[in-house]
């Protein structure tokens, strides 16, 4: 049996909007009735649930697309006037990286979340 990663919380300040926010740019949907969390299904076997907390770290989220995905989900961020960089620092604002012969950029999410994209592991 290979092991997966069935899901993970991530600590927020408003569950729903912030669940709503990642199903937006990403193209997904908010599971209803998931308890006291606020759920969006990635894929076939994770889930993000969010959770609301007072105070919380941020985290770094990396995420592998096909580089259709990628196109519709820097669009969307575009559209929606999203600050992003070509580096986790965020040194190198509106700009994309072709790291390993592909494409990426990091952007925040509402809650200081560091959302990545990639195409190329």
């Amino acid at each position: 049996m290979a092991i997966t990663l069935n899901h993970t919380i991530v600590p927020v300040h408003d569950k729903e909007s912030s669940a709503q926010f990642f199903a937006n740019i990403f193209g997904l949907k908010v599971e209803s009735g998931v308890g006291h969390f606020a759920a969006v299904r990635v894929n076939e076997t994770l889930t993000l649930d969010f959770a609301d907390r007072e105070v919380f770290e941020s985290h770094h989220y990396a995420f592998h697309v096909s580089d259709e995905e990628f196109d519709v989900i820097f669009a969307r961020v575009k559209e929606k006037g999203i600050e992003y960089s070509s580096d986790p620092m965020h040194q190198n604002k509106g700009q994309i990286n072709h790291r390993k012969g592909g494409r990426g950029f990091y952007f925040y999410d509402p809650n200081g979340h560091n959302l990545e994209l990639l195409t190329r592991i």
